[in-house]
């Protein structure tokens, strides 16, 4: 196990535990946030191939929203690309538990993807009573070990019930990411055999957005830490497949609501960093 706080001005200084062994879950990855410093937080949350599980584990509530105005708290699902979603409240003896899913275990876990695109909402929701109770252990729990245990059992059950996505959806995930959101769709409907339509039908359904979506999302993730890592934003653009600088500012616009020159200094990247440093583009 590690701890860390980022050393950026302006960033909430929050302790970020990771776990200490790989899980056994493919496309799976925590981290454990904790803050003493009684500071208002908010925090808007920049989009990220993922669908975001969080536990909120303080005395006081952490809440996030997104741009059409729904608010989750105790125990929140945040899916693929949430509208300008953001979290806010008093950090006062703060602590969260997040889990990263990649959407290929997230349509099992969850039980649930077209419901999750570009949304926040309550794990109760998804879950039922089984959402309280995996929080209620892990309010008990003596350490942010044991809370990562409770969470992958919680994790692997849902999983082991679940339904798996499609090979073919499944492939082009994974082709996707290893083309870091460059890979044709008209490249995956010929090396998958399925036509345009059945491939945007069943990939809409079982990932929650539409593989043209979800190629943009993953290019603009790759982008926007290449900001965060203090490249310019030609050379971003030019290492991430965009037309031009130009294209660049309006992708990242559209997923963060944001300037590049303002994603690049984002406090939520700052901890992004810390929490999940070799996490980026896993596939699963």
């Amino acid at each position: 196990m590690r701890s860390a706080e980022p050393a950026r001005a302006g960033v909430p200084r929050w302790e970020i535990t990771v776990p200490s062994r790989r899980g056994r879950l493919p496309g799976v990855v925590m981290a454990g946030f904790s803050d003493r410093a009684n500071e208002l937080r908010d925090v808007a949350l920049v989009p990220h191939p993922a669908v975001t599980v969080i536990f909120d584990l303080g005395d006081q509530p952490f809440v996030i929203e997104d741009g059409c105005g729904s608010q989750q708290r105790e125990r929140v699902v945040a899916g693929l690309a949430p509208n300008r979603a953001r979290g806010r409240g008093l950090a006062s003896s703060s602590e969260c538990l997040q889990l990263r899913l990649s959407p290929m275990v997230a349509h099992a876990v969850l039980g649930a993807s077209a419901e999750l695109g570009g949304t926040v909402v309550t794990l109760d929701d998804l879950w039922g009573r089984e959402a309280a109770r995996t929080q209620e252990r892990l309010r008990a729990a003596g350490s942010w070990e044991d809370r990562f245990a409770i969470a992958e059992a919680a994790l692997a059950r849902r999983a082991d019930a679940g339904r798996a996505v499609d090979p073919e959806v499944a492939f082009s995930w994974g082709r996707m990411v290893a083309s870091r959101g460059r890979v044709r769709v008209e490249r995956l409907v010929a090396e998958i055999g399925w036509s345009r339509k059945r491939l945007w039908s069943r990939f809409r359904a079982q990932v929650g957005l539409t593989p043209k979506r979800v190629a943009q999302l993953i290019r603009f993730d790759h982008a926007v830490h290449g900001l965060a890592a203090g490249r310019s934003a030609s050379l971003v653009a030019a290492e991430s497949g965009y037309a031009d600088q130009s294209h660049l500012h309006r992708d990242v616009m559209a997923f963060a609501g944001m300037t590049p020159t303002s994603v690049a200094v984002s406090p939520f990247l700052a901890l992004d960093d810390v929490a999940w440093p070799t996490a980026r583009g896993s596939g699963g």
